[in-house]
């Protein structure tokens, strides 16, 4: 909800387009709907669930994915000065070792959702994440080091020292 609310409007360079506003704004309601729809009607948890290993696990992995959602996206905007529109390399963080940290942020904090819900509507948007922005990460990745002839070419693509 961030990168669709918020992040649009501190991004620069070249302008965020309407249309992907509208359909990310559209996405993210019908997903909350869902989502909240089986939570308040669906969604029977017992009176301890706070403190079952599911949930309390599922929270840590949200509040670290958003942690670094949020570190990664801004190391992202300081990228560029004003009127910029030319892609720099990002450093620090976990771009030290992966192209899309942002992504991988993302995407550990809704698998951290689904745990800490456990429910099957968060779990296929955790998963619809992964397939959705997974490919975009590689083949962001793939850009940088076809374009950047400095790239570390240490760096992974979505999951530090794995892929």
């Amino acid at each position: 909800y961030l990168r669709t609310f918020i992040y649009p409007f501190f991004t620069r360079g070249r302008p965020f387009p309407l249309q992907l506003l509208f359909f990310g704004m559209l996405f993210c309601i019908y997903n909350g709907f869902l989502q909240g729809y089986y939570l308040i009607y669906c969604a029977e948890y017992p009176n301890n669930w706070c403190t079952d290993i599911r949930f309390t696990s599922g929270l840590l992995l949200f509040l670290l994915g958003m942690g670094i959602n949020i570190h990664s996206d801004l190391l992202l905007r300081q990228l560029r000065k004003p009127g910029e529109v030319t892609y720099k390399i990002p450093q620090g963080g976990l771009f030290t070792y992966v192209s899309g940290a942002n992504y991988f942020g993302e995407i550990v904090e809704w698998f951290g959702f689904a745990i800490a819900t456990w429910s099957l509507p968060a779990f296929a948007f955790a998963f619809f994440t992964l397939c959705c922005i997974g490919p975009r990460a590689y083949h962001h990745h793939r850009y940088y080091l076809k374009t950047f002839t400095d790239y570390p070419k240490s760096r992974k693509a979505l999951i530090p020292f794995v892929f």
